[in-house]
């Protein structure tokens, strides 16, 4: 399964004084956050599908998010969110199936028993890794944000047959996984010094083998705007 090559500058990001773009026009977009790793899942798949040409980004600023974005585009005012075929779709888990299923260029249809039914076990708790994780940047951090990557590097002795989480191919579980572990590498490190591969080998090569596939690469948030942003919204409000 092989994934496009990615080339692509960003797109300015639109805040409270940007006009919308033409809504609706029968142009597909995808409405992310640099900065939000839920945003980031459905921007590696489309990249990993190839989609750049069929589905347009549109960066939000999130904290300072346009008034249109919410009257407009997607009422729930979060990202992501797709606009597509005259309708909006939210909530990254559901687009991910959605854009998997509805695009062309590689998917992510397993074939393997085994495998679809532990992809279904990593996604379904997913929800609660996350809640688990950025709940502890507010606690005992060091203390409670250990058993979530003690959960992942466990997660990744399942299959032996290659570094990823079923095995030897990527896939969209790899994808539910990564962002939020990219942005808590960078935080935990830089914040508590916080190595969270120390131990972990399985889960160290993972990043290694992930950090390898553009289209999860030409995604990723500088560490040091990830730290700003994270401390922004979870340790200004601890204090």
């Amino acid at each position: 399964m092989a994934a496009a090559t990615v080339n692509e500058l960003r797109p300015a990001v639109l805040d409270a004084t940007s006009e919308p773009p033409p809504l609706f026009d029968g142009t597909t977009r995808l409405y992310i956050t640099y900065t939000c790793p839920h945003a980031q899942r459905v921007w590696i798949l489309r990249n990993y599908k190839g989609l750049q040409d069929k589905i347009k980004l549109v960066a939000i600023n999130i904290q300072n998010r346009p008034a249109w974005y919410k009257e407009k585009v997607y009422h729930v005012n979060k990202v992501p969110s797709l606009e597509h075929n005259g309708k909006v779709i939210g909530e990254s888990l559901d687009l991910l199936k959605y854009v998997d299923s509805n695009f062309e260029g590689p998917t992510f249809h397993l074939n393997d028993p085994a495998k679809k039914e532990f992809a279904e076990e990593l996604t379904t708790y997913s929800d609660t890794f996350i809640k688990i994780l950025f709940a502890s940047f507010k606690g005992d951090t060091i203390k409670e944000a250990g058993p979530c990557f003690d959960y992942l590097e466990n997660a990744l002795h399942k299959f032996n047959d290659g570094p990823f989480l079923l095995g030897h191919d990527f896939n969209m579980v790899d994808i539910v996984y990564i962002t939020f572990v990219e942005k808590s590498q960078d935080f935990l490190s830089a914040v508590w010094n916080y190595d969270i591969t120390a131990g972990r080998p399985k889960l160290a090569r993972w990043i290694e083998e992930i950090n390898k596939i553009d289209a999860y690469k030409s995604t990723k948030t500088d560490p040091k705007v990830t730290v700003e942003f994270f401390t922004s919204v979870f340790l200004q409000a601890k204090n």
